[in-house]
C-alpha cells in the first residue's frame, strides 16, 4: 500500500451520505457528517432528486442546514441544486441562510436537472433549463452583492448576506457537450458525473476546457470528480459489489446515455492505483465519494470503506 499510496498527488476528499433513509432522519444524516468530518474528509455533499419515491432529496439545503448544526469545519455541498425549477430570490436567500448558519462553508453546486417528467411537473420547458439556469443566477448573484432586487420602487435589499464574498463557490454539475459549454462560458469548476466512464470524461474535459480558452476565462484550481469507491480486503464481497454496480449501470440511464463502468473496488492498493490513474489522465484534484447504490451492502461496510479512505489519502 505505501508504494501505491506515494504516487498519488494531493487529494481532498468529499463524501455523500452512504446511508439514506426513507424518513429523512437527521440524526442519522448529521452523525454520518460529524464522522466524516473526523476521519477528515474535506466536504459532505447531497444531491437533489424528485419524485423519485423514498430516496427523493427534494430539498438538500433544509437538510444541509441540520448537518450545518453539528458540524465545525467540514464544507457542506449541493451535487445539483436545481435552479431552474426555483424562485431566483427564494433560492439567494436559502443559500445565504444556509451559508451564514455555517458560519462561511456552503459550496454550491448547480444544476439544471435532465429528467423530462421533473421539469414538467415544475412547468419548465426543458429546451429552457440552461437559460433559466443563467438568468436566475444572475438574478442571485445581484441579490448576494447587497443591490436592490425586484422593483426599483420597491428599493428592496436582500438580507442575511452570505458569509463568503460575493458570494459561496459555484461548481456546475454537466452532463452533455451543451452543459460543458455553459459551465465553461461561466468559469465555474465541472462537478464531473459519476456515471461516465475514464475516456467520457477525457472527452467532456476537452469540451469544457475549450469553452474556457473560447471565453477566455481562467482555468479553475478545482478539477472534480465523483466516482463510486468501495474497499475492502474481502474479495469475494469487492466481486459482489462489482457485479451488483454492473448490473445496476445495465438498469441505469442518465439522460439517453447508458451508465458505464465508473466505479472504483477493489483493496486499498488497487483502489489507490486507480485513483492515481484519474490523477494522471485528468489532473484530478478533488474527489467526492459516492456510496455504491446497491442493495444489501450493509452500512457497517460502506462506513469501513470511507474510513479505509480517508485513512489512504492522509498517509500520503
Amino acid at each position: 500500500m505505501q508504494t501505491t499510496t506515494q504516487q498519488t498527488l494531493p487529494l481532498r476528499l468529499g463524501i455523500t451520505p452512504w446511508h439514506m433513509s426513507s424518513t429523512m432522519d437527521a440524526n442519522a444524516l448529521c452523525t454520518q457528517a460529524e464522522l466524516a468530518e473526523q476521519c477528515g474528509y474535506h466536504s459532505f455533499w447531497l444531491p437533489e432528486s424528485h419524485f423519485a419515491g423514498p430516496t427523493s432529496v427534494p430539498e438538500p439545503i433544509v437538510l444541509l442546514a441540520a448537518v450545518a448544526a453539528r458540524t465545525t469545519t467540514i464544507k457542506l455541498g449541493t451535487t445539483s441544486y436545481l435552479l431552474p425549477i426555483r424562485n431566483a430570490l427564494q433560492a439567494a436567500e436559502q443559500v445565504a441562510v444556509l451559508d451564514q448558519l455555517s458560519g462561511g462553508r456552503l459550496i454550491l453546486g448547480l444544476g439544471r436537472g435532465f429528467e423530462k417528467n421533473m421539469l414538467s411537473a415544475f412547468d419548465v420547458n426543458p429546451t429552457e433549463k440552461r437559460e433559466l439556469l443563467n438568468r436566475n443566477l444572475d438574478v442571485m448573484k445581484a441579490a448576494w452583492a447587497g443591490g436592490i432586487v425586484g422593483s426599483q420602487a420597491i428599493g428592496a435589499v436582500m438580507s442575511p448576506l452570505p458569509v463568503q464574498k460575493p458570494h459561496p463557490p459555484i461548481w456546475m454539475a454537466a452532463f452533455g457537450p451543451k452543459a460543458l459549454a455553459q459551465a465553461g462560458k461561466m468559469g465555474t469548476p465541472y462537478l464531473a458525473s459519476p456515471m461516465e466512464s475514464l475516456q467520457q470524461l477525457k472527452d467532456n474535459y476537452e469540451i469544457y476546457n475549450t469553452a474556457l480558452d473560447q471565453n477566455s476565462q481562467p482555468r479553475p484550481s478545482e478539477i472534480v470528480l465523483m466516482r463510486t469507491i468501495f474497499i475492502s480486503d474481502d474479495k469475494a464481497l469487492c466481486k459482489q459489489v462489482t457485479r451488483d454496480l454492473a448490473q445496476l449501470a445495465s438498469t441505469l440511464k442518465f439522460g439517453n446515455t447508458v451508465m458505464e463502468a465508473a466505479w472504483i473496488v477493489g483493496n486499498a492498493d488497487e483502489v489507490a492505483s486507480e485513483i492515481h490513474e484519474y490523477q494522471e489522465q485528468l489532473g484530478m484534484n478533488y474527489l467526492i465519494v459516492a456510496r455504491p447504490r446497491i442493495k444489501g451492502l450493509s452500512r457497517q461496510c460502506a462506513e469501513q470503506s470511507m474510513r479505509a479512505l480517508a485513512a489512504m489519502v492522509a498517509n500520503v
